[in-house]
């Protein structure tokens, strides 16, 4: 019964999705695109990793040029929708909100295409296990790619503070090295002040 079902499942379900990281100038918006067909369910998952107070503006338009969503000023978020006509649908971050910072954003694109078994193809009882099963592949597909984005991003934020460290010790250190300087100068400068009072006292 479950490798049956299972069979009919993935033969049901086709599932696709890409994760990117881009960076996006001060008082810029870049646009992405994907051709949808009606019914299909698009998940959009986008998080900014750094870059002023790690927000974003996002929109997503389709292909009648209706705004399906939008977001201003968000630093997460995950939206799902399903098309309502074939077409190209587009999704937008946009910067112009900042005047001198880039961000750099991080985000995950979720298709999913699900696709009618043909009639007759399995009994009421299996096609009742079916869809349950489905259902949780679902939930679990949704799950692990919260999973790969949260490992996606965590990445990312390591290597920024990894950044953000290596410039603070920089840093630190040119800091000691500046303030070993002046103690050396003033010290330098005490000595011939001294040995120059002396001197003058002395011829006195």
């Amino acid at each position: 019964m479950w490798p049956r079902s299972v069979f009919l499942l993935l033969s049901v379900l086709v599932a696709s999705s890409s994760a990117y990281f881009i960076h996006i100038d001060a008082n810029e918006e870049q646009c992405f695109f994907d051709r949808l067909i009606s019914g299909t369910k698009m998940g959009l998952m986008f998080e900014v990793a750094e870059g002023g107070f790690l927000d974003i503006d996002v929109k997503i338009v389709g292909p009648d040029n209706k705004e399906i969503y939008k977001g201003e000023r968000e630093s997460s978020g995950k939206f799902t929708f399903a098309a309502h006509m074939d077409g190209i649908y587009t999704y937008c971050f946009g910067n112009k909100m900042s005047t001198m910072t880039p961000k750099a954003v991080m985000f995950t694109v979720e298709i999913n295409e699900a696709h009618q078994q043909p009639v007759g193809a399995a009994s009421n009882q299996e096609a009742a296990d079916n869809q349950k099963l489905e259902e949780m592949v679902r939930e679990l597909s949704q799950a692990l790619m919260s999973v790969k984005h949260e490992q996606e991003y965590m990445e990312v934020r390591e290597r920024v503070h990894r950044s953000i460290n290596e410039n603070t010790n920089s840093r630190v250190v040119m800091w000691a090295i500046f303030e070993a300087i002046v103690l050396v100068g003033m010290t330098l400068g005490q000595i011939f002040y001294l040995k120059r009072f002396f001197e003058v006292r002395t011829m006195v």
